[in-house]
Order: C-alpha cells, then structure tokens, then sequence
C-alpha cells in the first residue's frame, strides 16, 4: 500500500488513466469488430467504409499511448490484406 501522499495520489490518478485507457481500447476493438463483421459477410463496400473509419481510431490509440505503434501498424495492414482479398 502507498505510504507517502504523493505514492497516494499517484495511485488515483493510475486508476483514473486505467479507465480512459480500457474506453479507449474498448473503442477500438469495437471498431475493428464492424470491419471483422463485414469482412465476414463478404460485404467489400461496407468492409472498406468501415475500415476508414477503424484506422485513424486504431492510430489515435497510439498517439495516445494505448497502443504500440508496430501493433497498430499490423492489425491496419492485416485488415487492408483481408479487405483486399475479398
């Protein structure tokens, strides 16, 4: 347990960030979902209209920290792939 008030406040401050952090990458699996779905349902026109809308998300969470920049980078170009595929 944190002893000084400092360790104290780092620790509330931690769970605040955890929070936005776990929102955050809840929202961009929930993206990457809806390309998934449409890829599935061999539906190119919306798959490629969602993964317009998957990509900068995907790279918004690195800019914010949520991601790694080499993750970020393989999941948008396995989603190009699959969508290019169909």
């Amino acid at each position: 347990m944190a002893n000084t008030s400092s360790a104290k406040k780092r620790v509330r401050r931690d769970e605040r960030r955890t929070e936005v952090n776990r929102a955050r990458r809840g929202r961009i699996r929930t993206f990457v979902k809806r390309v998934e779905t449409a890829i599935a349902g061999n539906d190119k026109a919306a798959a490629e209209a969602a993964f317009a809308a998957a990509e900068p998300e995907i790279m918004r969470g690195v800019t914010r920290g949520v991601l790694h920049r080499n993750t970020a980078s393989r999941k948008v170009s396995r989603l190009a792939a699959r969508i290019k595929s169909l």
